[in-house]
């Protein structure tokens, strides 16, 4: 089988393009050249797709003895996964940009340009498993992103492969070492890949720009002022600028955002639970519909926020009545649902959460 290998530079993407090898496929490496101005090196776990990531993936590549290249998704990337970051946050909402880039990047334009070009597959180094077309959650539960691909099509899943998802990440980052690749013990990437620095406030205010507001209590009443509504997030409790808890001694937190009118509410903890969400443009693993409500779990972050539901279409809207609440559920959010199964938890479907109650 040829199989086109995503090589970001890191170590779980270096073992899957080295088990592709062991496992006799016809293997070529591609690095993702993101931005149109790539940093020249790292800084520590901040930031990735910079011009030393695609230097480690080409000396693994070497290693390997497989061909490999660099490919320009910049303005695809740009368009497609910061663009739509920024305009979600501008709405009042808070999207997951990995989930994005997933969906439109790797499993769509990148899988788009291999098949074209005679590939059967594209590999890549996520955390998740796949058995008879099914997605399902890695071995490795701290390390599982089986979330953010819980987008995907069945056609795309079709020609995808997960060759590290049967293994802990410490035994990953072993079996580096013993390969001899240098990213061995390189560090993971944290935080939003194209934010550096880690300051995702003062990276949408540039983009933005001030859009002034106020913060208002559950009564109305004018707490503070703000300089727009992208500088918050449902569930944020620091940094609201408004002096000291509420009326009750207890912290307060942002509870709803209307960019329409720039209006942030804030209130109390209890005001952040949620019992039933609603997803719009969902999409199934299978390729079709659950026939009727499904028992399941639903999962809106990458790592955390889990609790056990019931789901079913309405109206073309993914609907989940939850058995315990959730807190701090923002409209943006990606909900994934989970069905229980003894090879492992298998992801059902996923829908864009639009509202909650």
């Amino acid at each position: 089988m040829r199989v086109l290998v995503a090589m970001s530079g890191g170590v779980d993407s270096s073992v899957a393009a080295a088990r592709m090898v062991d496992a006799g496929h016809d293997v070529v490496g591609v690095h993702l050249a993101l931005s149109a101005a790539p940093g020249t090196l790292r800084t520590g776990s901040r930031g990735c797709c910079s011009k030393e990531d695609a230097g480690d993936a080409r000396r693994v590549a070497d290693i390997l003895e497989i061909p490999f290249y660099v490919w320009d998704f910049a303005d695809r990337f740009k368009e497609d996964v910061i663009d739509d970051f920024v305009s979600s946050y501008a709405r009042g909402e808070t999207p997951n940009p990995c989930v994005r880039c997933n969906e439109r990047i790797k499993f769509s334009a990148l899988s788009a340009r291999a098949l074209a070009l005679g590939f059967d597959a594209v590999a890549t180094g996520h955390y998740a498993r796949l058995s008879d077309g099914r997605l399902r959650r890695a071995v490795d539960g701290d390390k599982d992103q089986s979330y953010v691909l819980g987008v995907l099509t069945a056609e795309q899943l079709r020609h995808a492969l997960f060759p590290i998802g049967d293994t802990p990440k410490p035994q990953i980052r072993e079996e580096a070492a013993r390969r001899g690749l240098a990213v061995a013990e390189k560090p993971d990437s944290h935080d939003i890949c194209f934010i550096p620095s880690g300051d995702t406030k003062a990276f949408l205010g540039s983009r933005i720009g001030v859009r002034r507001g106020t913060l208002v209590d559950a009564g109305g009443t004018v707490l503070a002022e703000h300089d727009g509504v992208h500088g918050f997030t449902i569930g944020q409790r620091k940094g609201l600028g408004i002096a000291g808890p509420g009326p009750d001694g207890r912290p307060r937190y942002v509870t709803a955002i209307d960019a329409d009118t720039a209006t942030v509410h804030v209130g109390a903890a209890a005001d952040l639970e949620v019992w039933a969400l609603t997803g719009a443009n969902p999409v199934f693993t299978s390729g079709a519909a659950p026939r009727g409500p499904v028992e399941c779990s639903v999962q809106v972050r990458a790592h955390g926020g889990i609790a056990d539901a019931v789901a079913e279409l309405r109206d073309g809207d993914l609907v989940a009545d939850l058995r315990a609440p959730l807190l701090g559920v923002a409209p943006g959010q990606t909900m994934v649902l989970y069905r229980p199964d003894v090879e492992g938890d298998e992801v059902i479907g996923s829908a864009t959460i639009a509202r909650s109650a």
